[in-house]
């Protein structure tokens, strides 16, 4: 009897020390960092600085230990961001390489940090092991056109472990007879067997992977000059390989080209899983899986709409979530907004990727800083 009795002592203090132990997990409060006090975000969520001084900021990627990487444009710089302490701020920015042709895009895979200029793509083997002195880069690729016009690229590894790498038009609206233009791309790691994977598609600077399915989702600009509220951005699905998304002949969900528009007719061509702002330039976007936000953020899609640069009413400037129900869009809501102040931009964001925590990054290459949203529902 007292064996039992000691039996079941034993396990209700085993009992209730694991239950401590997991409230201290997920009670834990968050750092109290200095909020930015500009950026509106729904109840329970907050923003601070996670890095500055990481000029004109665009894509982003981690590395296996941690380092996230930073591409830009006009800055023609690679940046390393550190955070020793895992405190979700930054204690050191590196740059890793300069002076390149507008390097938009990062991707990182078994080590390497992967590089896209406008032509050309670039490995950095081991790269987090080399920080302080990176080694010479390796060329994978220079198959690529050399025009500026929508020749910065996004780049990330999708689930078929392939390379995808956007060819944007080179124009505001034109057809061009090389098929490699407003297009999707896709080669092995070392830059082999590069082949079109979706056609049609203008100009997009942000792509993901289902999940769930690993479908290819992706967003795309809208042409300019046909007026303040034509056409819309978009965000597509990509269910399998050859799939054309109408540019230059359609636009939206079924909005004719007034250039190319009588040449095809708009039901050949895959409409968006949702139309977006008008001009907003929609750039790096992201499936959500993360365990910090609330439960109806799991899946949904954050986007980070840049800014229109030639609307008569600047719109943008913000990060939107789109919710779906398996394949359908059921809302297009602003998640944060307020770098757009007093008739102008002092911020302007473009990539959004999910860290560890469940918490997000979000570059912003005006102010050239990296910013941290976080939740708790205390």
């Amino acid at each position: 009897m007292n064996y039992l009795k000691n039996t079941a002592l034993l396990l209700f203090i085993f009992l209730a020390t694991l239950a401590c132990t997991s409230s201290d997990k997920t009670e834990k409060p968050l750092p109290d960092y200095e909020i930015v006090p500009e950026i509106n975000l729904p109840d329970g969520f907050k923003i601070h600085v996670y890095a500055e001084d990481v000029d004109n900021a665009r894509s982003m990627v981690l590395g296996d230990k941690g380092t996230l990487f930073v591409g830009s444009r006009t800055a023609g710089k690679v940046y390393a961001v550190i955070d020793e302490d895992q405190d979700y701020q930054a204690d050191q920015v590196i740059v890793i390489a300069d002076n390149l042709n507008q390097p938009n895009g990062v991707a990182f895979l078994n080590g390497d940090l992967y590089v896209a200029e406008i032509s050309k793509i670039w490995k950095f083997e081991n790269i987090e092991d080399y920080l302080d002195s990176p080694p010479a880069p390796v060329l994978i690729s220079d198959d690529f056109p050399t025009d500026g016009h929508h020749g910065w690229k996004y780049i990330a590894f999708g689930p078929d472990g392939k390379l995808y790498v956007p060819v944007g038009a080179p124009c505001n609206i034109c057809l061009s007879e090389d098929e490699i233009y407003a297009s999707i791309s896709r080669m092995n790691p070392d830059g082999s067997n590069h082949e079109i994977f979706a056609h049609g598609v203008r100009n997009t600077v942000g792509f993901d992977w289902h999940p769930e399915d690993g479908t290819l989702w992706f967003t795309d600009n809208g042409r300019d000059w046909m007026g303040d509220d034509l056409p819309p951005d978009e965000l597509n699905r990509a269910p399998a390989a050859g799939i054309h998304f109408g540019y230059p002949f359609c636009h939206g969900s079924g909005i004719a080209d007034p250039e190319f528009g009588d040449q095809r007719n708009c039901d050949e061509f895959n409409f968006p899983v949702q139309d977006l702002g008008p001009h907003v330039a929609a750039l790096g976007m992201l499936f959500y899986t993360g365990n910090m936000f609330p439960d109806e953020y799991r899946n949904s899609i954050l986007i980070a709409e840049h800014g229109s640069w030639n609307r008569s009413t600047p719109i943008g400037y913000r990060l939107t979530r789109v919710e779906l129900n398996g394949n359908m869009a059921t809302s297009y809501e602003t998640f944060a907004d307020g770098w757009f102040q007093n008739g102008s931009p002092w911020g302007r964001p473009v990539d959004v990727i999910q860290m560890p925590n469940g918490s997000i990054l979000v570059s912003d290459d005006a102010s050239g800083t990296i910013y941290n949203i976080t939740y708790s529902h205390e």
